[in-house]
């Protein structure tokens, strides 16, 4: 079957496609031609139907917010609310990580209320499944995983993390690499036990072109996943990260011929003055394909507020060219987040997204900025809560102050130097 990127290499102009250069403001030829040299994609599943997103070069920084269940804790209905706030807070994707309960009657009803685009990471249900069979997580053949990836595509999926680059060879660099924290995915630590179990090569690079004919069938988005992502910051951009790096851009040369879109997925815990380096040797590796990154996070000392630690990275990484931020919650290395954590991971993600896209010069980035500049220079309270990133908490936080009704805000009450600037230096 055609893929979008059949398509634009053939000279067609899907809908799609029309779609995304109009929200973005960019013409249609530039789109398509990104989207030919793998600098966009647009994650759309052929089987479902809503308003698409770009995610690459030119384009807006976009948000992923992750949700999910685990093994002790899971609920349909708490995940549906969880993605609604999520979304309602502007969330441009979801990411189903669940682990526990249902897994498929999760996913089901995830994706029919789903109204942006929707991934996950197929070899958790894989191991969940194994687990509740009585079988340990390691104890599954090639048919099995390539199955299991094959009927979570069929669902729906917009685009899946598949944890290929995790090489042998990159094993072996990371052994000499001498990390504190070896592997901290949880994908890419299954496989490395797989394999090393098997004594063979990682299925997913091996028999990769059978991934290939899967997600061509559903035109589904493969996000290249960082196994040896570094998950502190003394383990940043060493050997382990950087030859899996250079897989992961051979094999996103790979998709884009086979008609298949890909993006790739970066670290992780990175030291504040490596992030645009990171984002450059990504760029440079992997012929400016889009990158999709977890925070960064620039320190390990914050738990309860690696949303914050992840702001400060991720929006280094957009500024220096990153494509997709996945949000961090305060839940972050405690525990699952509940309404509130996904609340503050996603806005936190938007203020990095929006600033990165600032520095790149993203159309129309700046100007929603020049009007709130327009609307605190008028006092106008009504415009400042429209244009700002958190309506709800902006105008709470007014009315519970002692100047609700007054023109000016507590802070600086009569000293207010907006309104001694305009009445008293230029006389209005």
């Amino acid at each position: 079957m055609t893929t979008l990127l059949d398509a634009v290499c053939g000279g067609a102009i899907p809908e799609a496609v029309q779609i995304v250069a109009a929200d973005e403001k960019m013409p249609v030829a530039t789109l398509v031609a990104r989207l030919v040299a793998g600098r966009v994609v647009i994650p759309q599943n052929r089987r479902r139907t809503f308003h698409p997103m770009g995610i690459g070069e030119g384009l807006r920084t976009k948000i992923n917010a992750n949700i999910g269940t685990s093994p002790s804790h899971f609920s349909i209905d708490e995940e549906l609310v969880k993605m609604g706030v999520a979304i309602e807070a502007g969330a441009d994707s979801m990411m189903d990580l669940s682990t526990g309960g249902d897994l498929h009657a999760i996913r089901a009803a995830l994706l029919a209320a789903c109204p942006v685009m929707m991934g996950a990471v197929p070899i958790y249900c894989l191991s969940a499944a194994l687990a509740c069979q009585g079988r340990d997580l390691i104890d599954f053949t090639v048919d099995e995983l390539f199955d299991e990836i094959a009927r979570q595509c069929a669902t729906g999926l917009d685009y899946i993390t598949v944890h290929c680059g995790t090489t042998r060879a990159a094993l072996a660099a990371l052994e000499r690499s001498g990390r504190v924290m070896g592997i901290v995915s949880r994908g890419g630590s299954i496989l490395a036990a797989w394999m090393k179990a098997n004594g063979a090569e990682n299925p997913l690079y091996e028999y990769y072109d059978r991934l290939l004919e899967i997600a061509r069938e559903c035109d589904v988005t493969l996000s290249l996943g960082d196994s040896l992502r570094p998950g502190s910051v003394v383990d940043a951009t060493d050997r382990g990260q950087i030859e899996e790096l250079i897989v992961l851009g051979d094999l996103a040369r790979r998709a884009r011929a086979a008609g298949v879109q890909s993006m790739i997925e970066g670290p992780g815990h990175v030291p504040l003055d490596q992030v645009a380096a990171n984002v450059q040797i990504q760029k440079r590796l992997c012929d400016g394909a889009p990158f999709y990154v977890l925070g960064p996070l620039t320190t390990d000392i914050a738990p309860g507020y690696d949303h914050i630690t992840s702001a400060i990275g991720g929006a280094v990484a957009a500024a220096a060219g990153a494509d997709f931020l996945c949000y961090v919650t305060p839940a972050e290395h405690l525990t699952l987040p509940d309404l509130k954590d996904v609340r503050q991971g996603v806005i936190a993600a938007k203020i990095a997204a929006h600033s990165g896209d600032i520095a790149k010069g993203v159309p129309g980035a700046i100007e929603r900025d020049r009007a709130m500049s327009g609307a605190r220079r008028d006092l106008d309270w009504e415009k400042m809560f429209a244009l700002c990133v958190d309506p709800t908490v902006a105008r709470a936080r007014r009315q519970a102050s002692e100047d609700k009704n007054n023109e000016v805000c507590t802070m600086c009450g009569d000293l207010c130097a907006i309104r001694t600037y305009r009445q008293r230096v230029k006389g209005d």
